[in-house]
């Protein structure tokens, strides 16, 4: 066995750079702390090496302030591929358009929430205004505008269309739409947004070419000479980008930041060596599980690899 390194204990200050906190996480090491910082340290190298960088994430976080996080991700060119849900697509534009989100309790009495008209996302309350009825107003009024030219619309390039129209500086699809990083949804029906399409597409005329998406996703693995990933959370978003990266002999770099375990079998809480046995991530890849709520350690990844 080769000879290990000591572990250190450390002393903080207020005055700490983020470069000596991430520093300071090495040397403590245990538990998650190492992980954090060999996550930071792995982001830094697929930066330079990875020319396809993909960023996916699921849409509780949207839901909350880590939104302006992933949008100032996206604005610095860290990554040029998103794959995210339906929600995340949800919470983003009803964010962008006035939606309402306000601090509340995981302790809530929820019927009485459900009488006073709020949903609950944990410890987020969302008026019911503030959604559904927000989300399918401004996707009706985007889709009057974008199916006066055609009909037929990839999801991509329809997020794109609303990307174009949002004022909203924290929007992370307005900022994909200036950077031009394109936006995949593969389960783009799960939710206000898909609802919104789909009675549109019945009641005023829309087809949808998810294929196309997928082709254009294909084109972007198989071009690529290097593939790298931040997996935030678990579900389809997670699964669509390692999916793909077997196509071109799996991830060179995957960074998991997840709550989710994987005695269950889950996905989600699958581990990246599991990915190994699948193709989906190569056998001499970097890679890292950073098993903490997203919410808490993203703010200090981010600020360390921006």
């Amino acid at each position: 066995m080769e000879e290990l390194e000591p572990l250190k204990d450390v002393r903080v200050s207020r005055n700490m750079s983020i470069e000596e906190l991430v520093e300071a996480y090495n040397s403590i090491h245990g538990f998650m702390a190492g992980h954090l910082a060999r996550a930071v340290e792995i982001l830094k190298d697929m930066r330079k090496n990875a020319d396809l960088r993909i960023l996916t994430f699921t849409a509780n976080i949207v839901a909350t302030g880590i939104r302006g996080i992933i949008t100032q991700l996206i604005e610095s060119g860290f990554f040029n591929v998103v794959i995210t849900t339906c929600g995340a697509i949800d919470h983003d534009l009803a964010r962008a358009h006035g939606g309402r989100y306000l601090k509340g309790f995981f302790e809530a009495n929820d019927a009485e929430l459900y009488e006073k008209g709020f949903h609950r996302l944990g410890n987020v309350y969302i008026p019911l205004e503030s959604y559904g009825p927000l989300i399918e107003k401004v996707v009706y009024r985007v889709l009057d505008e974008v199916t006066a030219t055609k009909k037929r619309w990839g999801i991509r390039e329809l997020l794109e269309e609303f990307g174009k129209r949002i004022k909203d500086q924290n929007s992370f699809l307005r900022a994909a739409a200036e950077r031009r990083v394109p936006v995949y949804v593969p389960g783009y029906i799960d939710g206000a947004f898909g609802t919104a399409l789909f009675t549109y597409s019945r009641t005023r005329g829309l087809e949808i070419d998810l294929f196309k998406d997928e082709q254009e996703l294909a084109d972007l693995v198989f071009r690529s000479k290097s593939l790298g990933a931040l997996i935030v959370g678990g579900g389809i978003s997670k699964h669509h980008a390692i999916w793909w990266a077997q196509f071109s002999e799996g991830l060179d770099y995957a960074v998991y930041i997840t709550t989710a375990v994987e005695w269950d079998g889950s996905l989600s809480g699958a581990h990246p060596r599991e990915a190994i046995t699948w193709g989906k991530i190569k056998k001499r890849a970097q890679k890292v599980y950073l098993f903490a709520d997203a919410t808490l350690v993203l703010p200090i990844i981010a600020a360390a690899i921006l």
